[in-house]
């Protein structure tokens, strides 16, 4: 292969991969489109069934507008050979044919009309069904695509404020352990005023000779009195 083969090969699969990733990036804008592309020719599958449909209805009303028209000449016929006018009879006999033959034609066109009725029936019920199945796909697919962008925006967000989050939880911390300290500020100063108010209380009762104190000394006097005695 020569150099100017491999370069326009190279070539060659530099635009597929262009182009494969052109409809990539927007496969789910193409796929919206080929459903609303199928749906709009579903409903023209449905105007053209209900256009057969008029012609079949049509087909059904021009046979029994023959046979009408069969009966009655029948009629004509038998009159006409009560008559004894044979000619008449036969005359009436070969119109007759004719509308037979009309008849025949009609219900092979009725024939066609409903085997055409019956196949666009079957093709617009299994349109729609894959037309169903590729909305549910594509719902299925909006969803990730949806769930997946949120999923690495955050990531995103993470890893570019990763040194921001860290500062902030430090400060956080800091936070915390100032508002540790100055409860144990305030629990320290609780204790202080507590005791304060003990040893005030105990000094009261000492000078008016109430408390553990005095009673010891007066034990102690009973005590040697007792023994003098």
């Amino acid at each position: 292969m020569s150099i100017f083969q491999k370069l326009f090969t190279a070539l060659k699969g530099g635009a597929r991969e262009v182009g494969e990733g052109l409809i990539d990036a927007n496969a789910i804008r193409i796929f919206e489109q080929e459903i609303v592309d199928a749906k709009n020719a579903l409903t023209q599958a449905k105007k053209s069934l209900t256009q057969v449909m008029a012609k079949e209805m049509q087909s059904t009303r021009a046979i029994k507008a023959i046979d009408n028209k069969i009966s009655e000449h029948e009629n004509y016929a038998a009159h006409a050979l009560a008559q004894d006018n044979e000619p008449l009879a036969l005359e009436i006999a070969q119109k007759i044919a004719e509308f037979e033959q009309q008849k025949a034609h009609q219900v092979e066109v009725l024939q066609s009309f409903q085997n055409h009725i019956a196949a666009l029936k079957q093709q617009i019920k299994k349109a729609e069904k894959i037309i169903q199945e590729n909305q549910r796909q594509l719902s299925m697919v909006k969803t990730t695509e949806s769930v997946q962008k949120a999923t690495l925006a955050v990531n995103d967000t993470l890893i570019n404020n990763n040194s921001s989050m860290a500062s902030a939880k430090e400060s956080l911390e800091r936070i915390k352990q100032r508002q540790a300290d100055r409860q144990d500020q305030i629990n320290a100063a609780e204790i202080l005023e507590a005791e304060a108010n003990n040893c005030d209380l105990a000094n009261k009762l000492h000078e008016a000779g109430i408390g553990k104190d005095a009673s010891r000394t007066q034990a102690i006097l009973a005590r040697i009195k007792a023994k003098q005695s």
